[in-house]
């Protein structure tokens, strides 16, 4: 006799589970936090089968255990709840891929289901559900549904129809997503002069039967690609005659230059598409950064934030950090079509938003020519504004040229930059940390005149040797026969090297922790904060750190090599240029800034956002002392016996700075060559540090390409290059800071 129909609410599902469970199950589960899917085009691959749980006696408990693997995407765990009739005409394989497909067209984030209510008649039940979709593209999508379930096979299935998926696809529809992408906004300089812009790359080819004068085709595309003829003739060697064999992806505008010669030579053919493109090689490749195909371990979290998967995203730089400006955001329509394609219906739609540019602090000439004096050494250049923080130029090298890793056919080149060992993606001017030499007297002379017992005018002779530590441990100044009597200012213009020992030594037998609290004070050993740029700390080591690390006590060795910048202190050299801004510009340490603003949206819907000049700390020293300070760098450069006096004569404007000689790790290597100062040094505005590495003396290396940076900075000629001031580099003698 059939059991009579009856309708079974909610609140009686629940005690039918309960009993038949034993468990406190609900009609409604918590939602299932699942990565992102997979490309919409892909297939699923069934995984193993797994067990059967025991079938529950009721229909309600076949659909919620359905239900709940479609919360989970479990599709093979949906499928076993499908009737067998079904399971005979429809694999699992397939099963699964129509649901990967819909949930991956639609940008389903998460599925959340709710059973509402069932009925039941003999061998068949109707169970009501509500189904929500969360998609990352157009928003929450709801359906309320039906689910028919029948016994057979000894338990309770669904009687599956495409339907299910979502209700407007029963009958063999299928769901469309009409994307809307915003193009790629551009990076500029300040003045708007493009670093990074959309473009159009031209891709020239060969066909090898069409050649009729080989030399003069290998002539051209030497001009245009930059790559030798042998190299151009083994990229189409033995290919087929008549095969397109691509050659090299050139710059649009390169193209037009040589385009006469492009066109009317026989065997040469050209073709163009869209591509990301970075001005002259690279302007500031480490701040622009690159842009690239979304990495395989991200694409869940950029489908998540509504990117279809193909897209290509900023990879590095400010190309990275910049992506939520610089792409936009996605806008799409969903639709129900047709397997023949003809829309049935919208279910939501988004219009997205527009992309905006970013405006850097960088002037494009001045950056091109800063890398170009830096050249082919190792190490770094940094330019800030001292009175609010700027980064004017910063140059690292070795450097790379970006559009390796946009342009297809660049292959050869992106391996030769990732295999180089000397690491040219690395920015030197963040992420390199090194001793630092003498430019660290600096901060020494603060903490002596702040908190030891010395004035600006305290009285030292020099002898050139300095016995402190005892007569085991004989330490020589860099001028043999040393200084003679000379003040504190003096001795930072000269770098008097036993004067700073013995300051060294007096700052430890006061307080062991006092020069590296001060150290840290000045924004050494902790990130400068700079936003859109990779950077390290650092180390300023004190008593702690070495007990900690090395397991032993802090010596009054460690407080005398520390107040000459070396020992265990490693710094970068935008840390080093931003407390020399500190010392022109009354005190104040700036967050150092590359990015001037984030521009308006094109159609007007976002004004010009102007990004934020951020004053951090203040210096703990008073203003006599950084004046004293002044006064020594001043004199290292304007005064007889100054350190860099030499370099700078004749120089029309006046400069003030430090010079570096930084021991390196290694018997026989070169020190780093530091130079840090700034000009005019009557009104300052830029701070310039540069760092090169295994180089030499710093007065010899690095003070002449500082001259040079403020040349170009200023308009003037540039002075040509002291021999020893050019790779390859001799061991300096004598030695000096």
């Amino acid at each position: 006799m059939p059991l009579p129909k009856k309708l079974v609410l909610l609140p009686v599902i629940v005690i039918l589970l309960i009993t038949a469970c034993g468990g406190g199950s609900t009609t409604t589960l918590p939602p299932t936090t699942s990565a992102a899917p997979a490309s919409p085009l892909a297939t699923a691959t069934p995984l193993p089968p797994t067990p059967t749980a025991t079938p529950p006696p009721d229909p309600e408990g076949a659909a919620l255990a359905f239900l709940a693997a479609y919360e989970a995407r479990d599709y093979l765990g949906m499928y076993t709840w499908l009737v067998p009739s079904v399971q005979a005409q429809l694999d699992a394989k397939r099963f699964a891929t129509l649901y990967q497909s819909a949930l991956d067209t639609a940008t389903v984030l998460t599925v959340t289901t709710q059973l509402r209510s069932a009925l039941r008649e003999g061998a068949t039940a109707q169970v009501a559900f509500h189904l929500t979709w969360e998609t990352a593209l157009v928003g929450s999508l709801e359906a309320d549904q039906t689910m028919t379930l029948r016994f057979e096979g000894g338990r309770w299935g669904v009687d599956w129809h495409e339907g299910l998926i979502w209700p407007d696809l029963e009958g063999g529809n299928l769901l469309y997503m009409d994307w809307v992408i915003p193009s790629r906004a551009n990076i500029y300089d300040r003045e708007g002069q493009g670093l990074a812009v959309d473009s159009r790359l031209v891709t020239v080819g060969v066909v090898p039967g069409e050649i009729t004068d080989e030399q003069a085709l290998l002539n051209t595309l030497s001009a245009v690609t930059g790559l030798t003829p042998a190299e151009i003739q083994a990229r189409y060697a033995g290919q087929p005659a008549d095969w397109y064999i691509p050659i090299a992806d050139i710059p649009f505008d390169v193209s037009q230059a040589y385009r006469d010669a492009l066109e009317q030579t026989p065997g040469l053919r050209l073709g163009e598409k869209d591509a990301r493109y970075y001005r002259d090689g690279g302007i500031a490749p480490h701040i622009v950064g690159y842009v690239g195909p979304i990495p395989a371990e991200r694409l869940a979290e950029y489908r998540a934030q509504g990117y279809r998967g193909d897209e290509w995203v900023g990879v590095a730089g400010l190309e990275a950090w910049g992506e939520p400006y610089l792409a936009g955001e996605h806008g799409g329509t969903l639709q129900v079509i047709t397997p023949q394609g003809e829309v049935v219906k919208t279910l939501a739609e988004r219009k997205g938003r527009v992309s905006r540019p970013l405006y850097t602090t960088l002037n494009r000439e001045f950056q091109h020519q800063v890398q170009e004096i830096l050249g082919d050494r190792t190490g770094a250049i940094v330019v800030l504004d001292p009175r609010d923080g700027s980064v004017l130029a910063m140059a690292s090298s070795p450097s790379f040229d970006p559009n390796a890793f946009v342009a297809p056919l660049a292959g050869n080149q992106r391996t030769a930059i990732l295999a180089d060992p000397r690491r040219p993606l690395l920015n030197r001017a963040t992420q390199g940390i090194y001793p630092l030499g003498s430019v660290f007297k600096i901060i020494t002379m603060a903490a002596a005149l702040e908190k030891g017992k010395y004035t600006p005018d305290t009285l030292y002779t020099c002898t050139g040797i300095w016995t402190g530590l005892g007569p085991g441990a004989i330490k020589k100044d860099w001028l043999e026969g040393g200084h003679g009597t000379i003040t504190l200012v003096q001795g930072l213009e000269r770098s008097c090297d036993p004067y700073f020992y013995d300051v060294g030594l007096a700052l430890f037998t006061q307080d062991p922790q006092l020069l590296s609290d001060f150290a840290r004070a000045f924004g050494l050993g902790q990130p400068t904060g700079i936003v859109g740029i990779p950077e390290v700390a650092g180390l300023v080591p004190d008593p702690r750190w070495k007990l900690e690390n090395l397991g032993e006590g802090w010596s009054a060795g460690d407080g005398v090599n520390l107040a000459i910048g070396q020992g265990f202190l490693t710094v970068t050299p935008l840390q080093v240029a931003r407390y020399v801004a500190a010392i022109v510009n009354g005190g104040i340490l700036y967050r150092p800034r590359v990015i001037d603003r984030i521009g308006a949206a094109p159609d007007g819907s976002v004004p010009e956002e102007p990004f934020p000049v951020q004053a951090v700390e203040r210096l703990p020293v008073s203003e006599e002392t950084l004046a004293a300070i002044r006064r020594g760098m001043e004199g290292a450069t304007q005064r007889w016996g100054g350190t860099a006096f030499h370099r700078f004569r004749g120089l029309s404007i006046p400069v003030a700075g430090k010079t570096g000689t930084a021991e390196a790790p290694g018997a026989e290597a070169l020190p780093h060559a530091w130079f840090a100062g700034y000009a005019p040094a009557d009104d300052p505005q830029i701070v310039v540090v540069v760092l090169v590495e295994n180089a030499g003396e710093g007065s010899a290396v690095a003070a002449p390409l500082f001259r040079q940076v403020v040349e170009a900075y200023f308009g003037l000629p540039l002075t040509p290059l002291p021999p020893e001031a050019i790779p390859p580099y001799a061991t300096p003698t004598p030695p000096a800071p």
